[in-house]
Parts: C-alpha cells; sequence; structure tokens
C-alpha cells in the first residue's frame, strides 16, 4: 500500500520530545501524528538541528552544530541540503521497519516504494561520512569510546544512524521492533519489556479510552 499525502509540516510548538529509543528509531518517529493528522518534524534546516540538538547525548563526542565549518570539518558528504539526507534515511527506515514488523497502518507507509530501494538508500548513508572509533580516557573517569571523522557533523550523524540501522536490523534486539498501534498513532518502538505494548504513556492511555469505548458501545465509532 502506498502513501497517498505526504506528513504536513509539524504545527507550531510540535513535535513531541524523543522517546529514548535508538537512534534509528528516533529517526522514524520524525514521522508523528496527533487528532489532526500526520506531520514531518524534518521540513527545514532548522527542524533538522532542533531534532539533532534533541538527540545530542546519543553522540560522543557533541556533534558541536554551531562550530566553525572551515578545514577537515567542512566535509559534509552527500549532494543536496542536509535535511533531504536526513529524510531519505528516515523514510527508508520506516519501509525497513513496516516489513520487519509486518505494519499495516495506513497513515504509517513511508513513500519508499520497495524494500530494495529502502535498503540501498541505508547504505549510501553508510557511506557517506567515513569514521572510526577512538579511546577517549580522561583522569578520575572510565575509559569510554567515541568518534571520530572528518566529516561535518550532519554528515557524521547520518551515517552513524545508518550504521546502528544496520545493527538494529541485524541483532538480536531486531525481533523486539514494534509499530504502535494506539489509535492514531504512526511511530516506532523497540519493546524493551515483554509487556510494553505502546511507544509512550500517552499512547497506552489513548488505546485503553478506545478499549473502553468499545465495550460499552457496541458497533459504534471510537
Amino acid at each position: 500500500m502506498q502513501s497517498t499525502d505526504p506528513p504536513a509540516a509539524a504545527p507550531p510548538g510540535a513535535p513531541p520530545p524523543p522517546l529514548g529509543e535508538p537512534l534509528p528509531v528516533e529517526l522514524m518517529n520524525t514521522v508523528w501524528a496527533d487528532r489532526e493528522g500526520v506531520y514531518d518534524a524534518l521540513v527545514d534546516a532548522g527542524d533538522l538541528a532542533r531534532w539533532l540538538r534533541a538527540v545530542e547525548g546519543y553522540f560522543s563526542p557533541p556533534l558541536e552544530l554551531d562550530g566553525p565549518r572551515t578545514g577537515a570539518g567542512a566535509v559534509s558528504g552527500p549532494d543536496g541540503p542536509p535535511v533531504e539526507w536526513f529524510r531519505e534515511l528516515r523514510d527508508a527506515l520506516r519501509r525497513l521497519a513496516a516489513v520487519a514488523t509486518e505494519d499495516t497502518r495506513p497513515a504509517a507507509v513511508s513513500p519508499v516504494a520497495s524494500l530494495a530501494a529502502a535498503v540501498a538508500a541505508v547504505n549510501r548513508a553508510c557511506a557517506h561520512a567515513p569514521g572510526w572509533s577512538y579511546l577517549s580516557w580522561n583522569e578520575g573517569e572510565p575509559p569510554a569510546r567515541a568518534d571520530g571523522s572528518s566529516y561535518g557533523p550532519e554528515a557524521r550523524a547520518l551515517s552513524r544512524i545508518a550504521e546502528e540501522s544496520v545493527l538494529l536490523f541485524t541483532g538480536p534486539g531486531a525481533a523486539e521492533l514494534r509499530a504502535c498501534h494506539a489509535p492514531g498513532c504512526v511511530r516506532y518502538f523497540v519493546r524493551a519489556h515483554p509487556r510494553r505494548e505502546w511507544c509512550s504513556a500517552g499512547c497506552g492511555n489513548r488505546a485503553r479510552v478506545a478499549r473502553h469505548y468499545r465495550r460499552h458501545h457496541p458497533g459504534g465509532v471510537s
């Protein structure tokens, strides 16, 4: 099933904050919904900067989005505005997630037409900003792994998310990826607890209200 209408730009004050999911799932969830419709939280460069700041805690060292863009750090990666790179990867990941979870929610359908196209987009993003690991170990602190790259922060983030998506879909936790089937929701989540059913407490509350309505109003529309 193909999507007929693209998500609208997010309304003022939106989108909801990240849910603490793995980075690829957080990117998938920049398509979100409320009672009024389905929204895209990555419409322009400002949206991308806000989202990257919201997930900056996932990156070590920090992305330094406001840092200088000269020298090696000016190398950005793929052609086109950075927000388009992230939308392409986001839509590819949503297609892969739909396949993995057998998701048939009409409002959640990705514009990426096929599994092969989605895989190709992820692989392109993985290769956009080659990087390396290095050891970070300061006096009085435990050792830690950090990411090195000669590319700019957006390209570095893009490839890191793509690399983590490969691990998400091929790793031992792949079977825990879920589509949230609360009324109107289009988000995904990784089930960290066997009893978890919804992406958020808000979706859980809406689902319980809908179940209550159906029990007391058989044949009605919730």
